[in-house]
């Protein structure tokens, strides 16, 4: 695990260096659609089960109906912000994340903090590992299958890990994120909720 760790951090360094103008330009356009702030930070699960913030960048409004309630993604998400979740450009942030240890370039993908109580003893082993900015079933899927897919994956993943699986999953991804598939889940703007049953 030192040599994923090593790996994880001289890439994400990198990156963010050689991607400076990019993450800039994506930033100053965020800004003009979006306004502030630029990035989007939620609290999120990583390896066992500790909380921490994952960056975004923002790809929704933050409109409300009449209610004064927020509005469903469907409605919220901007053409730009489509753009730049079928690029995945809107991940370029989650590269902090790595950099401070939270996340991992390749494992379980993090997700909301009140999904934790809802996890059987089989799904909850995705929090062994570090979440990733891909993984398995990103790969496999990503939005585009079921909950009880994506958790079937995670946790092969868990119990299957190899650097040589690793680096398969990273060229794999970028194949995937050239064809742009998997990106929202039939019928949704991004990812179905998930209510503990699908």
């Amino acid at each position: 695990m030192i040599i994923k760790r090593v790996f994880d951090l001289l890439f994400s360094i990198i990156v963010l260096l050689l991607l400076s103008p990019v993450i800039l330009i994506i930033a100053i356009l965020v800004k003009l659609n979006l306004g502030s702030p630029i990035l989007f930070t939620q609290e999120r699960i990583g390896k066992d089960n500790k909380k921490f913030k994952m960056y975004k960048f923002r790809t929704m409004k933050d409109a409300v109906g009449k209610d004064g309630k927020q509005l469903p993604d469907s409605e919220r998400l901007t053409k730009f912000g489509k753009i730049l979740r079928s690029t995945s450009l809107d991940e370029l942030p989650e590269l902090i994340n790595i950099v401070k240890g939270e996340m991992s370039l390749i494992g379980p993908r993090p997700l909301l903090v009140e999904y934790l109580p809802l996890y059987n003893e089989e799904q909850i082993k995705r929090h062994n590992v570090l979440p990733g900015l891909t993984g398995w079933a990103q790969i496999n899927g990503r939005n585009a299958i079921s909950w009880t897919e994506k958790f079937k994956l995670d946790i092969w993943y868990v119990d299957n890990w190899s650097l040589g699986l690793d680096i398969k999953i990273f060229f794999l991804t970028v194949y995937k994120v050239f064809k742009r598939e998997g990106i929202s889940a039939e019928g949704q703007a991004t990812v179905a909720y998930f209510d503990g049953t699908n």
